[in-house]
């Protein structure tokens, strides 16, 4: 039997499923429409200002906003939040960073949602692990720990593609931990660099104690 699409349908099934971001082959197999009559709903309320496009076949309902995190992941896949923001998050750099920064296994791309700017940096695959699953705002996002996260960034610094912030504080950092990422990359200068760094937050720790 053939279901019927409406707004207040859509939004029950993304209460319910907390399905922020949806499909047309979302709404296909759970309303029992054909995948046209899915794609036409959603682009008709795409153009009543309802619901809004992250990317060709990505969509949320604006009053089920999902978070930059959330979207981040969804827009290019795979990828996990990692460089600056994760940095950022963490405490080892203390600036507030507005792009979302994340790695990606895919080639280097940007992408601008809502005014949000969402960068994707490539990473050869073998170097593509060391994220986790965190539940951040009730959803679980892919986000890099914190020694993975240095690692991705210092890497990027290396190769002259990304500014060495002169404040990072690395000092809670797993050394062993932060090491066996930087061996990923098979980089001399790297591991030269990652000890730098380690070395001057260990030293400015112990000066400010």
């Amino acid at each position: 039997m053939k279901g019927k699409l409406s707004v207040i349908g859509t939004q029950n099934f993304i209460r319910e499923k907390r399905k922020y971001i949806f499909t047309p082959l979302d709404l296909q197999r759970h309303f029992n429409v054909s995948y046209g009559t899915a794609r036409k709903f959603i682009l008709r309320n795409v153009k009543k200002n309802i619901y809004t496009k992250i990317k060709r076949g990505l969509y949320f309902d604006k009053n089920f906003k999902p978070s930059e995190l959330e979207i981040a992941n969804k827009l290019y896949y795979p990828s996990y939040i990692s460089f600056e923001y994760a940095l950022s998050y963490y405490g080892i750099i203390p600036d507030t960073v507005y792009s979302i920064t994340s790695a990606s296994s895919k080639t280097t791309r940007s992408f601008i949602v809502e005014r949000i700017n969402y960068s994707f940096f490539h990473i050869k695959k073998e170097a593509f692990t060391g994220y986790i699953k965190k539940n951040i705002e009730g959803q679980l996002i892919y986000l890099a720990e914190p020694e993975k996260a240095l690692a991705d960034y210092l890497y990027f610094v290396d190769l002259r593609k990304k500014s060495l912030y002169d404040r990072i504080n690395a000092s809670g950092i797993n050394y062993k931990k932060l090491m066996n990422f930087i061996k990923l990359f098979n980089r001399a200068s790297l591991k030269k660099l990652a000890q730098e760094i380690y070395d001057n937050s260990r030293r400015n720790k112990e000066i400010i104690h």
